[in-house]
């Protein structure tokens, strides 16, 4: 059912109104359908009845001896008429609407006492009837309505309606009537189509048109909420359309005027912290430079230097958090070739496989430090780095591999956070104080990115995978 709506809400919504005003229009035809039957039903029950108190007037008029050709010519393919002693409708099978017989009894005389039963029942696998004339009206009248077309063999026994008279005569004997009908077969006329197809067209386009005030505010705040997911700077957005769309747009944007205003205020926080630190650790290494034993002296210094490099990194990852730079359209293959020509130049060893071209929406110089992070790690602890990038699924995916020992499974969760070291590994004597991967990671999710790290099979080394967003066309 999915499969077949179409998948825009505008597209959805039009689909599904057209679809009610059809199954409107298909309950609409069945109730004229079955009115008409029933209307049909009725003249025909008329026309034998109306028959029924002629030929019994007729046959109690004339001598006994016209009655064979007055019954034979009363009698037709599918309605005979007979005269017999009994009748074929006893009291207690005879069921039928009660206007049948005030009909006939109009016929007779509105105060003729004879004895009149009537049974009119459906008729599922009667046998088939005579071939006689198609339905319709003809030359012969109505008695040729609602009979029913010679038949083959093959075909099944059809549905038809029965209607048993037997009217007491006044010589004693009976007139049994039987008729059996058909309902006349619904035929469809493209006249009755047309104007479903009309209405169901203007319809559409009054709806298109008017989805338009409320599918625009919403596919501009969908923009805006993927910008703003990617972590660029964004306009406030217009509110406009009916007033549910003017209140979601408001919110959205105190929604952002919010997160913009605390992710400043933490980044503020985190870089006066660290800055405010810089001058007592600097004075305090004066201080301990002037302390005489020297191993005294030595441990001073390397725990004020130790807490020196936590102020520097902690002032690294705030600037990692910043969102003042602005977004700008980088080429993936461009970006990619110039940070490893770069760490090349460095004395990193890391071998470029297949990159493809890609334009992504980035912050350059953030992503630049995030992915030198990554790649700098990969060689420090893998000893060499292995880079390639695909595009898919709207997204671009860079691989960076390395050949070291990787991270234990259990572990793999922690290396995000801020000052985790991984001490078989990642010591601070060859690893800074555990900063690299929380900057890395703050960097590419503010992109609206991700990063997950798997190791490789057989214990080859552990793998980055950075999946960032392709820019959207235009």
């Amino acid at each position: 059912m999915r499969r077949l709506l179409p998948r825009t809400l505008r597209g959805q919504i039009i689909a599904l109104i057209v679809l009610a005003l059809a199954l409107a229009q298909a309950l609409t035809l069945w109730l004229f359908v079955d009115q008409r039957a029933l209307a049909v039903r009725s003249a025909l029950a008329i026309e034998a009845a109306d028959r029924a108190g002629s030929t019994a007037r007729l046959l109690e008029d004339a001598p006994a001896a016209l009655r064979p050709e007055i019954l034979q010519a009363a009698s037709s393919s599918l309605v005979q008429f007979t005269v017999s002693e009994t009748p074929s409708v006893t009291s207690t099978t005879g069921r039928a609407p009660s206007w049948i017989e005030r009909r006939i009894r109009t016929v007779l005389s509105s105060d003729d006492p004879r004895t009149i039963r009537v049974d009119l029942r459906t008729d599922q696998n009667g046998p088939r009837p005579p071939p006689g004339p198609a339905p319709g009206f003809g030359p012969g009248g109505m008695h040729h309505m609602g009979q029913m077309r010679p038949q083959s063999p093959q075909q099944p026994p059809v549905s038809a309606v029965k209607l048993d008279l037997s009217i007491a005569l006044d010589d004693g004997s009976w007139l049994n009537v039987t008729s059996r009908f058909r309902d006349p077969p619904y035929q469809w006329v493209w006249s009755e189509a047309l104007p479903f197809a009309i209405t169901a067209g203007l319809l559409a386009a009054v709806l298109w048109v008017a989805l338009s005030r409320l599918i625009g505010p919403l596919r501009t705040l969908g923009t805006a909420a993927d910008r703003l997911g990617r972590g660029e700077d964004i306009e406030p957005i217009a509110p406009k359309g009916p007033e549910e769309m003017r209140q979601l747009a408001t919110s959205f944007n105190e929604m952002q005027a919010r997160l913009d205003r605390f992710v400043r205020e933490r980044t503020q926080l985190l870089g006066a912290l660290g800055h405010d630190l810089r001058s007592p650790l600097t004075a305090l290494r004066v201080r301990a430079e002037m302390v005489d034993d020297d191993e005294t002296r030595d441990r001073m210094i390397a725990t004020i230097v130790e807490m020196q490099e936590m102020v520097e990194a902690t002032l690294s990852f705030s600037r990692g958090m910043a969102l003042s730079e602005p977004v700008e359209t980088i080429d993936l293959q461009t970006f990619l070739n110039d940070l490893v020509e770069e760490l090349h130049d460095a004395g990193n060893d890391i071998t470029v496989n297949r990159i493809e071209d890609a334009n992504l929406r980035l912050r350059s110089v953030s992503m630049r430090r995030a992915i030198r992070n990554l790649i700098e790690n990969a060689v420090r602890y893998g000893h060499r780095a292995n880079i390639s990038a695909s595009t898919q699924a709207g997204s671009a995916t860079i691989l960076i591999e390395d050949e070291g020992p990787g991270i234990p499974e259990d572990e793999m969760h922690r290396v995000f956070e801020p000052f985790v070291r991984l001490e078989t590994s990642r010591s601070r004597e060859t690893g800074g104080v555990g900063l690299g991967l929380s900057i890395a990671r703050t960097i590419i999710l503010a992109h609206g990115g991700s990063i997950a790290l798997e190791n490789r099979p057989a214990g080859n080394g552990l793998r980055v995978t950075v999946t960032l967003p392709l820019e959207k066309p235009a």
